[in-house]
């Protein structure tokens, strides 16, 4: 039985002209519908990712807790280089470096040489050693990691710490990171620059094909940083055990993942990323795909473990009070790692130092870096910055053209990422060849990559009003989703017929645009309820009144970010909502329990899919305009998905055609598939992609390229 629930109505004069509002959640204060309860419903989706991931950080902070003695702490870090390994690796083997200098400066109390080498098989980097004058013998280096630039290690303020650092006698090596500089992976020679534009956008691009493989782009900004270290040990002029490394924002997030996984680091400098996984979600949200571990909250790392792992080497973490990177996170994290580097009877060997700054380089902050390294590489000196004569661009050039793909033909982070994809889908070909083995395990694999849960009984929905039109009438319901959520939703009824009962067969309807998409008069629902079902037209967190309208930043991937962080995906939770709205309609007095269906519409088509395969009660299945498989987003270095509907690590086990092939012997009709561009599939991609399900479900599965009759479709699945 479903509890009471208490309204406090607000009283209007009825008008047959007002015209409906169908919004379930937050309606705005100008209508006089605002629900305080469910305001705000933008933020639904990334708030209930935040509370999954969360919960992975409370686990380690009550693990923390318990380490008292340097033999816990020691534990710990075995621990954490484990994990690092689980989720960096593999790695590559240790291929030559061929490395060559393209050019050589010669500057006022130091020289430059231009340098770049593989960090794997023609997978070329480019970079820039600074000497000092009069040089001798083998001295402390420090490899100097790069943020988020065009230029890269080109820019004037990335300069400036380059320049102080080998004036104060410090061999200085500096490389472009991945997507920026020289080394743009998406580049468009005819026009000049990337095809998918800025550095973060490169790096996400990537990023997303890696996440579908169970790989990181992590992985490849760590290995460039292992090998360029190799490069500094293969120069006369280094000292191999006084190393240091150091990078602002991207280049400080490269700075700890090197740190933390790489012993010859001696000292390490990370500046302006270190906060903590709990303060970044709940503030600007995950950034780029690199500074994102696949399910390493899940595994219990946190920020401070990147320095934890360290102690007690010499590690500084530089912070400023107004970074986008929230200070309150970084003086937090601080904290924990004063209290190891402590226990392991260094505390000495850690410091935090700040400055009143945004985002950036200051002054008080790279005399603290200058000083650090200076103390913890055993080069004494004055620690005070001066301003010299930067280079230009020009100057800095390393390869011919100005890119690595041009002038060396490079593999790119997609090339070698597709590479390593071609033996996981020979694999899923070999399985397909015994589908009743591989389906079932199919099915088990998808449940756990997604992250699905199975829905349990919770609260009973809450009405919200109701509409009447011609012939049925539209109810609006809030559904109780996972955890705090809602699930907003439309129910259309048609009227029931004289001596008719209403005992109606049920479709869920679920559209990538929302539930209002096709639910005005005269639309595609109304010609599914006035046929004789109850449609019930949610919208799916992230989706509709619950989409993520947050614009800066890096909105369109960040809730998959997020989820892939504890193990979930935004595509496995709607799969549960989807399932918890065929609950809905089994209880219902009016609806025939046994003949409920599924309808999706875009962007929702894979989480549905999903659905289907994990709940046999949803008797058929319509995908409309629906992402035909994920190995094509890996497969081609173009692709514009919403990455809401992928699963992260999907690939190591299964791909959408194995759902779709599992749902056999139930119908499924498959209406103007799309492509990993978003265009329609033709009749080759379809049979490649899907060839495999016809021959399986034969008569069972139906594919239109044309049309949009969604009726006939319905009329076929229920015959």
């Amino acid at each position: 039985m479903h509890k009471t629930i208490c309204f406090l109505l607000l009283l209007t004069v009825a008008s047959p002209l007002s015209a409906e509002n169908l919004t379930v959640l937050d309606s705005g204060k100008s209508s006089g519908e605002l629900w305080i309860d469910w305001n705000d419903p933008g933020l639904m989706l990334v708030r209930h990712l935040n509370e999954q991931t969360r919960a992975c950080l409370d686990t380690r902070e009550e693990e923390i807790g318990t380490l008292k003695s340097p033999e816990a702490w020691e534990k710990r870090q075995a621990k954490v280089r484990k994990n690092l390994e689980q989720i960096l690796a593999p790695w590559p083997d240790r291929s030559p470096l061929n490395a060559r200098v393209t050019g050589t400066l010669q500057k006022d109390g130091y020289r430059v040489e231009k340098i770049v080498f593989e960090s794997m098989p023609n997978f070329y980097v480019t970079g820039a050693l600074f000497i000092p004058e009069g040089h001798s013998g083998r001295g402390p280096a420090v490899l100097d990691v790069i943020g988020h630039s065009t230029q890269a290690f080109r820019r004037d303020i990335y300069q400036n710490v380059i320049l102080n650092l080998v004036h104060k006698g410090f061999v200085v090596f500096t490389i472009d990171p991945l997507g920026q500089g020289e080394r743009l992976q998406y580049f468009d020679p005819d026009h000049g620059k990337s095809t998918v534009g800025s550095s973060t956008k490169e790096h996400s691009h990537a990023g997303v094909q890696c996440f579908l493989t169970g790989t990181s782009l992590a992985r490849y900004f760590t290995w460039d940083g292992i090998r360029a270290i190799d490069y500094l040990l293969s120069r006369p002029e280094v000292d191999p055990n006084r190393i240091g490394v150091t990078g602002l924002s991207g280049g400080g997030t490269q700075t700890s993942y090197i740190g933390a996984v790489d012993e010859r680091v001696l000292a390490a400098a990370p500046t302006g990323f270190i906060t903590s996984i709990s303060r970044l979600l709940g503030s600007i949200g995950p950034q780029d795909a690199e500074q994102v571990f696949f399910r390493g909250p899940l595994l219990g790392i946190d920020h401070a473990d990147l320095l934890e792992v360290r102690a007690p080497k010499p590690t500084l973490q530089v912070t400023t009070t107004r970074d986008f990177f929230s200070i309150q996170g970084a003086r937090e994290t601080a904290a924990e790692v004063r209290q190891a580097f402590k226990i392991l009877g260094d505390p000495d060997a850690f410091d935090q130092v700040e400055d009143d700054f945004e985002h950036g380089f200051t002054k008080k902050n790279n005399e603290a870096t200058y000083g650090f390294f200076q103390k913890a590489l055993g080069l004494p000196g004055d620690a005070q910055e001066t301003t010299y004569p930067f280079l230009t661009e020009e100057e800095l050039t390393v390869t011919e053209t100005g890119q690595v793909s041009t002038s060396l033909n490079s593999e790119t982070v997609f090339s070698i990422n597709r590479e390593e994809t071609l033996p996981l889908l020979k694999k899923l070909e070999q399985k397909r060849q015994e589908l009743s083995q591989h389906l079932p395990q199919a099915v088990r694999d998808a449940q756990h990559l997604s992250g699905y849960r199975k829905p349990q009984p919770k609260e009973a929905p809450v009405f919200r009003g109701q509409y009447q039109r011609d012939g049925y009438r539209v109810e609006k319901w809030g559904l109780a989703g996972e955890g705090q959520t809602i699930i907003p939703t439309l129910v259309f009824v048609p009227d029931a017929a004289a001596g008719q009962e209403g005992n109606w067969p049920a479709i869920i309807y679920a559209h990538g645009k929302g539930k209002t998409n096709d639910a005005a008069v005269g639309g595609a629902i109304e010609t599914l309820v006035l046929s004789g079902y109850v449609v019930a037209a949610p919208d799916l967190l992230g989706y509709g009144e619950t989409a993520y309208r947050i614009t800066q930043g890096h909105a369109p991937v960040q809730p998959f970010f997020n989820a892939l962080m504890a193990g979930r995906s935004v595509a496995g939770i709607n799969a549960g909502d989807a399932v918890r709205v065929l609950k809905f309609l089994q209880d219902r007095d009016d609806v025939n329990a046994d003949q409920v269906g599924a309808i999706a519409c875009g962007d929702v088509g894979p989480a549905l899919l999903h659905a289907a395969a994990f709940e046999q009660q949803i008797q058929w299945l319509i995908l409309c305009e629906s992402l035909l498989d994920y190995q094509s987003i890996v497969l081609n270095a173009d692709y514009d998905v919403n990455a809401n509907s992928l699963v992260a690590g999907a690939l190591t086990a299964y791909d959408l055609p194995d759902l779709l092939a599992s749902i056999a012997p139930r119908r499924v009709a498959i209406l103007q598939p799309k492509t990993h561009l978003g265009t329609a599939a033709e009749s080759e991609q379809i049979k490649s992609s899907i060839g495999f399900v016809q021959r399986h479900a034969g008569e069972k599965l139906r594919v239109e390229s044309e049309g949009n009759d969604l009726l006939s479709l319905v009329q076929w699945c229920v015959q």
